[in-house]
């Protein structure tokens, strides 16, 4: 299945870092950004899943997205944000170092990922943006987790 932009005029993208690399997500699937609360580990989980939080009395998990995507992560927690998303009717929040802005990118401005990418991680790309000194790669948050991986969330 060939994902592509092409059906899509522009997109807003809330872009964030992960140690030192820049990711987005498209804006309609995030629900709020936050300072990461205390969260309560889980025993026996995932080794990207932090825990969860108490989001105004809902339970939210929390996924490391560098250990999700094996990169390496900055040890310290201090500071880091959580971005709450909708991954297919789930709430899930997904821990990363900071978020730096918002941009709208033109389908022109966005490129398929590189055959380099194709394989499993490349599932998690929609494409790359294209900015003025930089790109930025666009997450499909939908493929993040298979089915099995989301039920267990």
């Amino acid at each position: 299945m060939e994902k592509t932009v092409q059906n899509v005029n522009s997109m807003q993208v809330v872009c964030f870092n992960i140690g030192t690399e820049e990711y987005g997500v498209e804006i309609l699937k995030v629900q709020e950004i936050l300072k990461l609360p205390k969260i309560t580990r889980l025993p026996k989980s995932a080794h990207y899943i932090m825990g969860v939080i108490d989001l105004r009395g809902k339970v939210i998990p929390i996924v490391d997205l560098s250990k999700r995507f094996g990169i390496k992560e900055d040890a310290s927690a201090e500071g880091k944000r959580a971005i709450v998303v909708d991954i297919r009717g789930k709430r899930v929040g997904l821990a990363i170092d900071a978020v730096s802005h918002v941009i709208k990118l033109e389908s022109k401005e966005i490129e398929p990922p590189p055959p380099i990418v194709k394989g499993i991680s490349g599932r998690y790309i929609i494409g790359i943006g294209k900015l003025k000194e930089s790109f930025v790669i666009i997450l499909d948050i939908d493929q993040i987790f298979s089915s099995e991986e989301l039920s267990l969330l």
